[in-house]
Formats: structure tokens, C-alpha cells, sequence
């Protein structure tokens, strides 16, 4: 290897272990750490997170990318060595704008401000979180204005999650898709309606983390490289290629709830489990971009683990696990899982009222950041949409503006990726299934390698070298599209709502 090469590969190998560091800390925070440790886990990770960006912004980083260009112009844009000089390019340009000082005191606010999420959220005390969210805020801001020259002040943070992506364009496919999905809605609203009641019993947590464990190695999640851990919001998190570990959350009295966020996050960490091993210690590891990982996540919990093969195979198994199941009807479980009813906690939606709670989330933070809404007029503006767009009124702050943990985290910029994932699912499902038509009948046999195989080459491998425009491309798909996955809602829902 290039000796330039060699030195860039150790100095971003140094700059990622620093933050996977400081992801360790941030899982414990999240799954076990005391109460009592709190603060002494906003320093460390403030302090983390201040080497780590020192590190990002050394000019002889910049001096090293620099003497590297004659070389990049001689490599395959496709090449790790290529992808490897260019996307450090990228984080360098980056990380050079925004002050080491201001990072450190943005990653000790994300610890602060989750614990005092942590601790306000079952209260519903809004006033306890307000002070953090306004900081919040303000941090959002700031980062914007590291950036001049932006079409809208959420484009630089989206561009932390999504590359490339503008607010513009988010708005514009939200338009089509929100136009498309307010119909649907209705129609299925005048349908006779779904009897989910069967769902609700009682279900020993160690029986459910047992059966989605089963699922999820099913599925291709290696929990030799992984494990699974009670939280109080699910996520995924990757400490390497051989570490990504996923959370998830119980309802005794609810099965689905559990289950499906176990799904959702093996899919997460399938893709970041499934990156080339020689990306491995390099910021080309991990995902090309959030709407991508979010479509990973949102097709094997949705388009597959909400399927009717998926569960002709599975049905049995779960009857055995829960003998509640044993007086319901394989079709009328199905039709439960995937009952269509506005609702008010965004995690628990359905596939087709899902993205109205995105479409919400967006637009409150192009307010904040527009400065039309404040942090202190969130609750009433947050209420006032749910019950314009979803006809639902949150009874506490617990169940609205305090749900998500993303705001709670210093997050801003990210929700658009879980719709954006929701139609890209079938973009990239239909596409697999295209050059591997056996997938569709294999689901209801239980057997999924197919699939994982095809996405492992055409998506999981390649990390980060390319960004989610490219991947698609790379795929034949073109650009992002609403038709694939509104085709979709409405054949599935179509068929159980007799539309």
C-alpha cells in the first residue's frame, strides 16, 4: 500500500476507535449505568468527543489528504483506497468548520440532556426538559451557521445523516407522498376495521426476548458479533464490524411491541455487521446513509417480518412459545399486526400512518430552525398537529413531545430518514427480488439467505463509499421514488381491508 495511504488509514483508524469509545459509553449510559454516574459520563464523553475532533481537524491531516490527490485521480472511483481519501475528505472539510471547543460542550449536553429525558419522561414534566431543548436548539443553530451558504439552515445537519440530501428535496417528496397517503387513510377509515384486542395478553418478557432472539439470528444477525438489551428507546449501536449490538423494549402486555423493534433493529445491524471486513477501523464502515440503514431496518421488520408468508412459517412457533395464540387464526393475527388506526406514539404505527408522524417531526424542525417555533411553543404545536393530521390528541407530554428520544439526544436533522427509509425498502426489495425471484417463496419457508446474500453484495458490503444517491444508482434505482412503496400499501392493505 501507498505509504500516504498507509498514514491516512492509521490516522482515521485512531479518529474512529475514539468514537466508538465514546458509542461504548454512550450504549452503557443507555442499557446499565447508574444514576449516580451521569455526570461523570457527560465529562467523559465531552472529553471523547473533544480528542476525537482534534484529531478530525489536525493540519497535517489536511496536509496528508492534500498530498494524496495525485494518487486519488490515478484510483477507480469504486476502489477502497479511493473511497477511503474521499470520504476523509469530506469529514475533514467538515470537521475543520465546527470549534473543538463547541464540540466538546455539544457531545456534554447530549449526555446531560438524555438523562434529564430520561428521568422528566415518565413524569411528563415538559419544564425539566425545556432548558435542554432549548440548548438544543441553539446548537442546532450554530452548527447551521459553521455552514453559510446553505438553501435552508437543516441542510447542514442533514447532511450528517445523509450526504447530499437538501430540505428542499425532503419537502417535495413529502408533498407527493402525503397526497398519496391521505386518501388511503380515508378509505381504509370507511372500511370495516381490524379486531386487534388478540394481541393484547399476558407475555412473559424472557419468552419474548427468547422468540425474537430466535427471529433474529433467522433473519442473519450474528450474535456472535452482537447481543440484545433492554432500553427504554430501542437503537443500534457499532463499536466495530465484530461489535454492533441492538436494544429493544418490552410491554408485557402487548407482544408486537418487543418483537418488531427486536426486527427492526437486526436489520440495522445486519447491514453494519454485513460491511466488507477490510473497511473495518475506516469511516467507510457502517452504512452510505441513514435513509438507507433506515430502509435495511424498515424492510426486514415491515415488508418481511409483517408479511404473510413470514408469518405461515412462524405462526406455529409462536403459538407453541404463547399458547394464548391458540384459539386465533393465522389471518386474523396477520390482519392485527398490521392494522391501520392513527395513533399517537410514533414506534407503535402502522405502515400506513407512519410517515405522517415523520412528515410532523420534519416540518416542527424546519420551524425551530426557521425560528417559527420555539422550544417552549413545541407541546402545543406538536398537539395541534397530531390532531390536524392524525385526528388524535396526545393526553400528556409522555405520549407527544416527549416520545422520541432524538431532540433528547442533541438530534436534529434525522427523522426524514425513516420515511425516506420506508420508501426506499421497496424500492430495494423489489430490486432483490427482481434478480433473485425465489426470495418472495423462500420468506414463507423460513429461510432468508437468499435475500441476506443479495443485500450483503449489492448494499451491506460497501459501507460507506458511497453515498445513498450512488448506492442507488449503483442498483438501478434511480432516484428516490413514492410509487414503489405506495404500490405496495396499496396492494397489502388493499387485500385486508377488502379495498
Amino acid at each position: 500500500m501507498d505509504k500516504g495511504l498507509e498514514q491516512l488509514k492509521a490516522r482515521m483508524s485512531e479518529i474512529m476507535d475514539l468514537g466508538h469509545a465514546a458509542s461504548v459509553l454512550g450504549w452503557d449510559q443507555m442499557t446499565y449505568m447508574p444514576p449516580g454516574g451521569a455526570e461523570a459520563r457527560g465529562r467523559q464523553q465531552a472529553l471523547l468527543g473533544k480528542l476525537a475532533h482534534e484529531k478530525s481537524v489536525d493540519p497535517a491531516l489536511g496536509k496528508l489528504l492534500d498530498s494524496l490527490k495525485p494518487l486519488e485521480k490515478k484510483l477507480d472511483y469504486d476502489s477502497d483506497e479511493a473511497s477511503l481519501i474521499r470520504v476523509s475528505r469530506r469529514g475533514y472539510e467538515t470537521a475543520t468548520k465546527v470549534p473543538t471547543e463547541w464540540a466538546a460542550r455539544y457531545y456534554k449536553h447530549q449526555a446531560d440532556s438524555y438523562e434529564a429525558w430520561i428521568k422528566a419522561r415518565p413524569k411528563s414534566d415538559f419544564k425539566a426538559v425545556l432548558p435542554y431543548l432549548e440548548k438544543t436548539n441553539k446548537f442546532a443553530h450554530e452548527y447551521a451557521d459553521f455552514f453559510p451558504g446553505y438553501d435552508h439552515p437543516l441542510d447542514p445537519l442533514i447532511d450528517n445523516f445523509d450526504f447530499g440530501l437538501r430540505a428542499k428535496k425532503v419537502k417535495g417528496i413529502f408533498k407527493e407522498l402525503r397526497s398519496d397517503l391521505v386518501p388511503l387513510v380515508k378509505k381504509i377509515s370507511k372500511a370495516e376495521q381490524v379486531d386487534d384486542s388478540i394481541l393484547s395478553s399476558d407475555f412473559p418478557e424472557e419468552a419474548q426476548l427468547a422468540f425474537g432472539r430466535a427471529v433474529a439470528t433467522d433473519l442473519g444477525y450474528d450474535f456472535q458479533r452482537g447481543r440484545v438489551d433492554r432500553t427504554p428507546h430501542p437503537f443500534t449501536t457499532t463499536f466495530s464490524i465484530g461489535d454492533v449490538r441492538i436494544t429493544t423494549r418490552f410491554n408485557k402486555k402487548v407482544l408486537s411491541e418487543a418483537l418488531f423493534s427486536t426486527i427492526h433493529e437486526s436489520g440495522h445491524a445486519m447491514y453494519e455487521q454485513g460491511s466488507d471486513a477490510k473497511l473495518e477501523a475506516t469511516p467507510l464502515a457502517g452504512g452510505a446513509g441513514m435513509s438507507i440503514h433506515e430502509s435495511q431496518s424498515r424492510l426486514w421488520e415491515n415488508v418481511v417480518g409483517r408479511s404473510l408468508p413470514f408469518w405461515k412459517f412462524y405462526y406455529p412457533k409462536l403459538v407453541k412459545t404463547f399458547p394464548h395464540f391458540k384459539k386465533v387464526k393465522l389471518l386474523d393475527f396477520y390482519k392485527a399486526i398490521n392494522k391501520v388506526q392513527p395513533s399517537l406514539i410514533r414506534t407503535e404505527a402502522d405502515e400506513v400512518t407512519y410517515n405522517l408522524h415523520i412528515m410532523v417531526r420534519f416540518d416542527i424542525e424546519a420551524g425551530l430552525l426557521e425560528d417559527k417555533v420555539t422550544a417552549r411553543e413545541l407541546p402545543q404545536v406538536w398537539n395541534s398537529r397530531y390532531e390536524s393530521d392524525l385526528g388524535v390528541t396526545p393526553p400528556n407530554h409522555s405520549a407527544g413531545v416527549m416520545q422520541d428520544v432524538h431532540w433528547y439526544t442533541g438530534l436534529v436533522g434525522y427523522f426524514e430518514c425513516y420515511a425516506l427509509g420506508n420508501l426506499l425498502s421497496s424500492q430495494i426489495y423489489g430490486a432483490a427480488v427482481k434478480k433473485r425471484p425465489a426470495i418472495a417463496a423462500e420468506i414463507g419457508k423460513g429461510k432468508f439467505n437468499t435475500l441476506h446474500s443479495w443485500l450483503t453484495d449489492n448494499v451491506y458490503r460497501h459501507g460507506n463509499k458511497f453515498t445513498t444517491m450512488e448506492l442507488l444508482k449503483r442498483n438501478g434505482l434511480g432516484d428516490m421514488d413514492v410509487e414503489p412503496f405506495m404500490k405496495y400499501l396499496r396492494a397489502k392493505y388493499g387485500g385486508i381491508y377488502g379495498l
